[in-house]
């Protein structure tokens, strides 16, 4: 029991990368840097996955802040020149060297909310790119991505250019980390316990849901006094397993990222949107979205509202579809859809090695 305890508790750290992330199998709990966003998670090292798709009919799940890692995307550049191509047109479009970031860190600088959120859209990019390039027969049935992921599942669905989608990720992580500096802030990760007691916690402490990870995996987030006030009553107020205060600068997907939202909003109408080319699934609603306000609207939203995850997850799953595709450096979406839906398949692609691998599958 406390070996799993740990194991959830990481999963939903790293969740909070609005970003989320962790430690080893047996590590116990830690999170992404102090501005990580929780809002991915990852399991036994950070490479559990839960099996190998060999179905060319694949749902598209893009990583979220928490996922980043020093080195994330030098192999690819290395192998396959779109990938060259996309790192040289954001440090471009950017106007500073994204890329040194990516492939040299230091970690804490990547870990940085206004670092990590665009190296992950880049990085995820790349993966789809090179995927495209190598399977040009994928059948791909829909696309979500958790947080900021969310962004590259709408470039990559052709909502937007990817300069336009690299220019809004990079504004939203400098709006969130401004608005962490100014406000403040923190997040509890809760494991187990009653969903509706959990609200009403919520409600009680004046916090806010941030993230529904999977069952049993929910994080609060809001004021210190309130995150502090949930930690010490969840277990016998809602029957928590676990009340896990979480190292973050902020208080991600909460009321206190009010002002970020409003800047983003700004930036979000700025922006030529195209009704997407397949499903995308907003974190927000847990549904698709395809009119332009729509997607503006939740895009907007989500960096206040709650990332209804595991909903959007079964959602898919009971829709018909069993297979995914993880775009990003770790394996954190294969780990929490290993317990939202145990019969879903996901493989995970981030190097070179495991995007050949799957194509090598793919051909046998």
């Amino acid at each position: 029991m406390l070996l799993d305890l740990r194991i959830i508790g990481r999963l939903l750290l790293v969740a909070w990368a609005v970003g989320g992330v962790l430690a080893s199998l047996c590590g116990g709990l830690e999170t992404s840097a102090p501005g990580g966003d929780v809002s991915s998670c990852e399991v036994a090292e950070g490479r559990q996955e839960c099996g190998m798709s060999i179905s060319k009919n694949v749902v598209l799940l893009f990583s979220g802040q928490g996922a980043q890692l020093v080195g994330m995307g030098r192999d690819l550049v290395a192998e396959f020149p779109v990938a060259l191509d996309l790192a040289e047109q954001a440090d471009e479009v950017l106007g500073w060297k994204l890329s040194e970031v990516m492939f040299d860190g230091p970690m804490d600088d990547l870990t940085r909310t206004s670092r990590c959120q665009p190296a992950l859209y880049v990085h995820g990019m790349m993966v789809w790119e090179i995927l495209k390039d190598l399977v040009p027969d994928l059948s791909v049935k829909a696309a979500a991505g958790l947080s900021l992921g969310e962004f590259t599942a709408h470039t990559a669905a052709g909502t937007f250019s990817f300069a336009d989608g690299l220019k809004l990720v990079a504004q939203r992580g400098l709006f969130m980390e401004e608005a962490c500096d100014a406000e403040g802030g923190a997040m509890v990760a809760l494991i187990g316990g009653d969903e509706g007691k959990i609200r009403q916690l919520a409600v009680d402490c004046d916090v806010d849901v941030a993230n529904l990870n999977a069952p049993g995996q929910i994080v609060l987030s809001g004021s210190v006094e309130g995150i502090d006030k949930v930690v010490e009553t969840a277990k016998d107020v809602a029957g928590c397993k676990l009340a896990k205060k979480l190292p973050v600068a902020g208080a991600y997907h909460s009321r206190l990222m009010q002002s970020a939202q409003n800047k983003l909003a700004a930036e979000l109408a700025t922006v030529e949107f195209t009704k997407p080319s397949i499903p995308v699934w907003s974190n927000f609603l847990a549904d698709v979205v395809s009119d332009e306000d729509a997607i503006k609207s939740a895009l907007e939203n989500q960096v206040t509202g709650s990332v209804r995850w595991a909903e959007s997850m079964m959602k898919i799953v009971e829709g018909g579809e069993s297979h995914f595709l993880e775009l990003g450096p770790d394996k954190a979406l294969a780990g929490m859809m290993k317990r939202t839906a145990k019969d879903a398949t996901v493989t995970s692609l981030g190097t070179a090695e495991e995007i050949e691998a799957y194509v090598e599958g793919l051909e046998e």
